[in-house]
């Protein structure tokens, strides 16, 4: 378990960050016309997982725009965007927004994507939810960033993760 917070309250993770140099764990997630993408479908490329609570947030959206604004000009990379909202409020946020660099992925049919990455809130008002972490994987599929912010109402350090592409 990690313990990070929610405007200072502390609030605790169901697991641990996968380690840097391991192998990701596939995962199967939900786009936004309710089809299904592993993160092997991405093989041979860098992956950006900015996992976050839920799109509905300041510091979420924001996160969403920064990742869409900067992974436009990476190459090789791309920037999922996850969290357990629904597909349709996921599609609406970016159609609004004018998000298209990016894909917002949703864990909600089952959070094994959350409780595998160890990420998954297990107590306090965001339970069940997923904690805002990076975890950037190389072509390979090794994990070799990762970061859960501490407090969840703080930002990513979006440089270190870009950094480590």
């Amino acid at each position: 378990m990690a313990t990070i917070a929610l405007q200072g309250k502390s609030v605790q993770t169901i697991g641990e960050l996968p380690s840097v140099g391991t192998q990701a764990l596939d995962f199967e997630l939900v786009k936004g016309d309710l089809s299904t993408v592993k993160l092997s479908d991405y093989k041979g490329k860098k992956v950006v997982l900015n996992v976050f609570p839920s799109i509905d947030t300041g510091t979420c959206a924001t996160s969403v725009r920064k990742f869409n604004e900067k992974a436009s000009s990476i190459e090789n990379t791309v920037v999922l965007c996850v969290s357990r909202d629904l597909p349709f409020a996921q599609t609406r946020f970016c159609g609004a927004e004018g998000i298209d660099k990016v894909y917002c992925l949703s864990d909600y049919r089952t959070g094994k994507f959350g409780k595998d990455y160890g990420l998954e809130i297990i107590d306090g008002v965001l339970q069940q939810l997923h904690s805002r972490v990076i975890v950037v994987i190389d072509e390979e599929g090794k994990v070799v960033h990762t970061e859960q912010v501490n407090e969840i109402v703080d930002e990513p350090n979006y440089e270190a993760a870009l950094n480590a592409l």
